[in-house]
């Protein structure tokens, strides 16, 4: 890619003669950098679960969090560069907070994805800025399991099911097969944990995972998933990755 943007990989407003942005490309493969965050909208709840790869034994598991509230009812999952990912974050809260404050009511996810995927959009206008190496998700139950994912441009667009980091290819592979409009919170829960295992590098040997839900189940509140239910799910998907594998070897 070198030889083809020399001279035009300067600046984020500068356009190569063929179209492209090369800026906003490299911050795209800035989420490449990371691990993987997998997103999954069932008939009544939206499920978010991600990798926290541990660089070092000496990390603190909460220091490594990749799912958050945006606000009680709209859940965010960062992938990416950590320091654009948490200013990212906490536009989206202010974007919150604000709404409220002027219209006396929670903001709608409709709302908050527009204004965020707009500010992350302004950092590709202007020379004296770069693109966001990090995008997100949201996801929020009200009035209906809604599921946004946001990249370095600023693009947004409502998924039924999408993955974002690392692997995403073979992430999103595995997330077509699923039923997911017939799907409970309890069994998306199980079958994100199940990919996130199953797309997992093994360098990465240390390694946990995320999972939050939103919808009906939680009166449509984003909360962490129980740490019972976590822990099942890791179970049953260790087992289910190596019955393939062995059934693969076979």
């Amino acid at each position: 890619m070198s030889s083809t943007a020399t001279g035009y990989d300067q600046l984020a407003s500068q356009f190569s003669p063929d179209g492209r942005l090369f800026q906003v490309e490299y911050a795209k493969k800035a989420l490449l950098k990371s691990g993987t965050a997998v997103g999954l909208r069932g008939k009544s709840c939206v499920v978010l679960a991600a990798e926290k790869i541990a660089s070092s034994k000496l990390y603190e598991s909460s220091a490594m969090n990749k799912i958050f509230s945006a606000d009680w009812h709209i859940g965010l999952a960062l992938i990416g560069y950590v320091p654009d990912g948490q200013h990212l974050l906490q536009t989206a809260r202010n974007e919150a907070v604000t709404y409220k404050l002027n219209y006396k009511q929670d903001i709608p996810v409709q709302h908050l994805k527009l204004r965020t995927a707009m500010y992350m959009h302004t950092y590709t206008l202007f020379g004296a800025l770069r693109p966001f190496g990090a995008g997100l998700m949201l996801a929020s139950s009200q009035p209906c399991p809604q599921l946004f994912c946001i990249d370095p441009l600023g693009t947004v667009n409502s998924y039924s099911g999408y993955a974002i980091g690392r692997n995403e290819a073979a992430a999103k592979t595995e997330i077509e097969k699923l039923d997911l409009k017939n799907m409970s919170g309890l069994e998306m829960a199980h079958e994100a944990v199940k990919i996130l295992y199953m797309i997992h590098d093994e360098k990465d040997k240390e390694f946990d995972i995320e999972l939050s839900w939103v919808g009906r189940n939680t009166k449509g509140k984003h909360v962490k998933v129980p740490e019972t239910i976590l822990r099942k799910a890791k179970e049953w998907a260790v087992a289910a990755v190596d019955e393939l594998n062995s059934d693969e070897e076979i």
